[in-house]
C-alpha cells in the first residue's frame, strides 16, 4: 500500500541529527555503473484512484537529468505474488530498480515481506532502525499508550529481508532505503518522504559519468501536429543514427512542443536552430514550459 505514514518525520521542533551510512563498495562491481532503471509502484490505492501517483514522474526526471535510461514504469496491487514476479523480473533485467510503497505497519503493507520471498531471505528486525525509531517516537505522547499489539504493528516497519542492505540518507528520518541484490530499492509512498530519500540516495549508486548524461531542447510552434510531421519523420531518419530523440507532443487547439534529446548539446543546438527556422518555432527554457503549465492546469 503506498502510503507508509508512521514512518514520516517528526514535525516538533527538536532537530534530528542521525548518522547517515558511510557510503558502501560498488554493489554492480568495480568500474561499472548504472545504465538501465525500473520503476514498480505498489498500492491498491493507485490502480482505484483513491492517491495519483507523483513518484513516478519524480522518479523519471531523476534519471534523466542523471543519465539513466529508465526502461519501465509499472504500478501493481498490495498483492504478494504481483511483487514477487515483477521484482524478480526487473531485477533480472535492469542495473537499479525502485518500490515506492507499501511498508507501514498495517495489514496491506506487505512490500518488505513480499521483497523478502522474492529473494529467497528471512525477514529479521533492524536494530539500528528500532532504535532510530524509538529514538525520534519519543516526543510523540501517544507512543506511551499503545498496546502490545499497536507496539507489534509499529516494529513491522522495521522487519527487513535478512541480508540487505539499510542505507540511512537523511538525517531527520529514521526509515532506510532498503537495498535487495545491490540493485533493488525500497522507498516509503508519502511523497514528500519518498523525494527527500530519494535525493540522499544519490552518493550511494554507481551513477553514469557526466558525459552520459543527455540534453533536453524544447521547440514550440503554434503550427497544428499534422503540417509539421512530414519534416519531423525525415528529421528523426536524419538523425536517429546519431542517437538523437526527435519526439512531438501537441497541445489542444495552442501548438506543440518538439522535443530533442541526445548527448552532444552542441549538435542538438544546431539541431534545434534548424528546427526554429522551419517549424516557425521559439527555443522554449524550463522556466517558461513549467510557467505554460501550470497556466494550463489553472484553465
Amino acid at each position: 500500500m503506498a502510503k507508509g505514514a508512521s514512518s514520516q518525520p517528526a514535525t516538533e521542533e527538536h532537530k534530528w541529527d542521525f548518522e547517515l551510512s558511510p557510503v558502501p563498495p560498488n554493489p554492480l562491481g568495480e568500474g561499472k555503473y548504472i545504465r538501465t532503471a525500473g520503476c514498480l509502484i505498489i498500492g491498491d490505492e493507485i490502480l482505484n484512484g483513491k492517491t495519483m501517483d507523483k513518484n513516478s514522474n519524480y522518479f523519471a526526471k531523476f534519471c534523466f537529468e542523471l543519465g539513466i535510461d529508465l526502461k519501465r514504469i509499472e504500478v501493481i496491487a498490495d498483492d504478494e505474488d504481483e511483487i514477487v514476479e515483477a521484482s524478480r523480473r526487473m531485477v533480472e533485467k535492469y542495473d537499479f530498480v525502485i518500490t515506492s510503497g507499501g511498508i507501514g505497519p498495517t495489514h496491506d503493507d506487505i512490500t518488505y515481506a513480499s521483497l523478502a520471498k522474492a529473494f529467497n531471505q528471512d525477514l529479521v528486525h533492524h536494530q539500528e532502525t528500532l532504535r532510530r525509531m524509538a529514538e525520534m517516537s519519543k516526543s510523540r505522547p501517544w507512543i506511551a499508550t499503545q498496546n502490545e499489539e499497536q507496539r507489534t504493528a509499529r516494529e513491522r516497519m522495521a522487519l527487513f529481508p535478512k541480508n540487505a542492505e539499510a542505507l540511512f540518507v537523511a538525517e531527520d528520518i529514521w526509515v532506510p532505503v532498503v537495498r535487495l541484490e545491490g540493485k533493488l530499492c525500497i522507498f516509503p509512498g508519502i511523497p514528500r518522504l519518498y523525494t527527500k530519500m530519494l535525493d540522499g540516495l544519490t552518493p550511494y549508486l554507481p551513477l553514469p559519468p557526466p558525459s552520459e548524461r543527455p540534453s533536453r531542447l524544447q521547440v514550440f510552434t503554434t503550427l497544428p501536429e499534422s503540417s509539421i510531421a512530414p519534416y519531423l519523420t525525415e528529421l528523426h531518419n536524419r538523425v536517429k543514427n546519431e542517437g538523437i530523440r526527435v519526439g512531438s507532443y501537441p497541445l489542444l487547439r495552442q501548438g506543440v512542443y518538439v522535443s530533442l534529446i541526445g548527448l552532444d548539446a552542441k549538435r542538438i543546438k544546431e539541431i534545434g536552430d534548424e528546427v526554429v527556422v522551419q517549424l516557425q518555432g521559439k527555443v522554449m527554457t524550463d522556466e517558461e514550459i513549467a510557467k505554460a503549465k501550470a497556466e494550463r492546469s489553472a484553465l
